[in-house]
């Protein structure tokens, strides 16, 4: 069936319509012909009976690959049009023009068979709906994309094969630049001495979070490329961000390394491309020394794996955080007896003191289960300081003597940036200076711009001089002379300097976890704290568990061994100041009294002074005036002149027991009683033996 014999009344009712694409914007200005030819099919349609009203060109894709039609907007509006019946022909120069997937081919020829659209290319025109003409059709669909295939699988050959030979020229990050075929150091001195303090603090501070702050705290900004715009390739100085300085660590061309493949692109469900970063034993090329770089392979290795220890998707079991705030002394590299998973952190606030817990929680999070244990902090941390202090007391002087020359080392290095910025600011100075001397003066218009330039310019020189003066008196302040003299007499004792309110918590830390690899806590009846040094040596220690808060302000057993020895001699006031005296407080630390002896007394069931002078015999005020057959005022004369003694067991003036008369004293007093019923008290006093006769016993 011919051509004329294919297209009916019935399609040039219909819509023609031409859809053009080239792949690129370069092929659209370079490869012109391409276009002219595919614009010509328009005379195909009218030789086949369209007229040039009814003839629909759909250029919008132009400079946009076939590969796929999610970007493809005239591809799609093509696809639109033909499912809704109006479209009689589809035309394009070839297959390739109207798409290079297959997915999208079948698609579409599977709807002009629905709609009975027929599609021309340069051979002929063809029926979808006829099976001779489809399969022709998506054998050159199949063709087109092995034809896609092929183009790229030549160019990606060319690609690896450079790469491989590190000749591959890729986008240099900042610090480096092409000295024609070869990647060197960026000339600008500034620009290295920044990069290579930014490796340092990392080394030093073991946290991408903390070398961004040191940035910040110093005031200096990082050097930054510009990759697109007007003023594409030129140098800017901007503050550091925690996504940038990721950015860098984790760049192996700092370290010389020429790398390709490190990550993949996969098209996703919905046409967009996600970015998946591989492991480096995954990277198509990694070629270590291929350049100079501003560290080692070894050490940007280690860098490596210092970010995946401060990760916290990395391995549960072996994550170590970097010293952060609070008291906790090992926070992050605490780990679980139980489980062997990393124990968490969490604090209390007593009495306005954070105290630490570690706190096994693995299985409560991801399981729904009890968790394994809860160890207090306090006992823990305490114990460790003590043996940190015995293992690092040989060695403080030369460990501080280093910790205070690596800080002056530090300050030196800032300071060297600090000027570099000032030299930098003041070579923009002067060049804007030099380009507004330049211009004619009556050129006003060029004039007022330069002009305006050199002003902004020398306003940032000034910026930058009044910053570095400002930040200079602040270093001055740090490590004047008074405060050197103050740091090296704390260095010779180390116990002191771990002890000193002022040595921050972060600082321990660090201490901490130069000798320190990991600590290993059980709960029990004790608390086994297993201690992994660093090289490998091992030590436990058994812990008594910290008193909980009823036994922590329990009194202490002596104290109540000593009252109840002094309750034989002395009432409750009088022991009161008796422990005072020696110095001896309550369970809450406050001094006693005759109240809390009191307490105590009951707490621990301790007989009182009343119920011991009871147990010996001794007599209440009833029962001595019953025996003596007097009144309680004849009682009370005759224990105010020592006829009758009397033991005070309270303060009350009613809290009084008497010994128990002897019998030849009531036959005195009877006597007398007898003789003399009204002056017996007297004569009884003046009676120099009668007291003789009360206490002969």
């Amino acid at each position: 069936m011919t051509s004329l014999e294919k297209v009916t009344s019935t399609h040039l009712k219909r819509n023609a319509y031409l859809y053009i694409r080239q792949s690129s914007l370069k092929q659209v200005v370079a490869n012109k012909e391409s276009g002219q030819r595919q614009y010509a099919l328009t005379e195909r349609a009218v030789v086949l009976g369209w007229s040039k009203d009814r003839i629909v060109v759909i250029d919008d894709d132009t400079g946009q690959s076939g590969a796929d039609a999610h970007e493809r907007k005239g591809f799609q509006r093509l696809v639109a049009e033909v499912g809704m019946g109006m479209a009689g022909i589809v035309m394009g120069l070839e297959v390739s023009r109207l798409a290079r997937n297959n997915a999208d081919w079948h698609r579409l020829l599977e709807i002009c068979a629905l709609a009975g659209t027929l599609i021309l290319d340069e051979d002929g025109v063809y029926d979808p709906g006829h099976f001779n003409d489809r399969l022709l059709l998506g054998l050159k669909g199949t063709m087109s994309e092995a034809e896609l295939h092929i183009l790229r699988a030549r160019l990606r050959g060319g690609v690896l094969n450079k790469a491989r030979r590190g000749e591959l020229k890729l986008p240099l990050p900042v610090g480096f630049v092409y000295d024609e075929d070869k990647v060197v150091l960026d000339p600008n001195q500034h620009v290295q001495e920044s990069i290579r303090y930014f490796f340092k603090t990392f080394q030093r501070t073991g946290s991408a979070y903390l070398t961004v702050r040191a940035f910040r705290q110093n005031g200096m900004k990082f050097p930054k490329r510009l990759l697109s715009g007007s003023d594409r390739g030129q140098l800017v100085w901007t503050e550091m961000t925690h996504s940038r300085a990721l950015n860098i660590l984790h760049n192996p061309r700092y370290a010389g390394v020429f790398s390709y493949g490190r990550t993949r692109q996969p098209l996703g469900i919905e046409g967009k491309v996600k970015v998946h970063k591989l492991p480096r034993d995954r990277w198509t090329v990694c070629l270590p020394d291929s350049h100079d770089g501003y560290v080692t392979y070894e050490d940007f290795l280690s860098n490596e794996r210092q970010l995946a220890k401060n990760s916290a998707s990395y391995g549960r079991n072996t994550r170590q955080t970097p010293p952060r705030e609070g008291p906790a002394l090992l926070q992050g590299i605490v780990l679980c007896g139980i489980c062997g998973k990393s124990m968490t952190l969490r604090y209390h606030e007593r009495k306005g003191t954070l105290v630490p817990e570690y706190v096994c929680q693995t299985r409560g999070i991801h399981w729904a289960e009890k968790r394994c244990q809860s160890v207090p902090g306090a006992v823990v941390d305490e114990a460790i300081g003590e043996l940190l202090i015995d293992l690092m007391t040989p060695l403080t002087l030369e460990v501080s003597l280093a910790v205070q020359k690596e800080l002056e080392i530090q300050a030196e290095a800032v300071e060297r940036l600090r000027r570099k910025a000032i030299e930098q600011a003041g070579y923009e100075a002067d060049l804007a200076r030099r380009r507004y001397m330049s211009v004619s003066p009556e050129n006003r218009l060029v004039a007022d711009t330069l002009e305006a330039e050199w002003n902004e310019k020398l306003r940032l020189l000034k910026q930058t001089e009044q910053a570095y003066e400002q930040q200079r008196k602040q270093d001055s302040m740090v490590v004047d002379e008074e405060k050197r003299a103050d740091l090296k007499a704390l260095i010779q004792d180390f116990p002191r300097l771990w002890k000193d309110p002022c040595t921050a918590p972060r600082d321990r830390k660090k201490m901490t976890r130069l000798l320190i690899e990991d600590v290993t806590l059980t709960k029990g009846e004790k608390i086994t704290v297993a201690i992994r040094f660093k090289g490998g040596a091992t030590k436990v220690l058994e812990l008594d568990p910290p008193l909980n808060y009823f036994m922590a302000r329990k009194t202490a057993k002596y104290v109540v061994k000593e009252i109840d020895q002094l309750l034989d001699h002395h009432k409750d006031s009088e022991i009161a100041s008796i422990l005072n005296e020696k110095g001896w407080t309550t369970g809450d630390g406050l001094k006693f009294t005759s109240l809390s002896v009191m307490r105590i007394r009951q707490a621990y069931k301790l007989k009182s002074r009343h119920a011991r002078l009871r147990a010996k015999g001794l007599y209440t005020r009833k029962q001595m005036e019953t025996s003596l057959d007097i009144s309680s005022a004849t009682l009370q004369k005759l224990k105010d002149h020592g006829l009758i003694r009397a033991y005070q067991y309270g303060d009350g003036k009613s809290n009084i027991l008497y010994e128990p008369p002897t019998k030849k004293f009531s036959e005195k007093l009877c006597d007398m009683k007898r003789r003399r019923p009204k002056g017996f008290v007297k004569s009884l006093m003046r009676d120099e033996n009668a007291q003789e006769v009360q206490y002969e016993a």
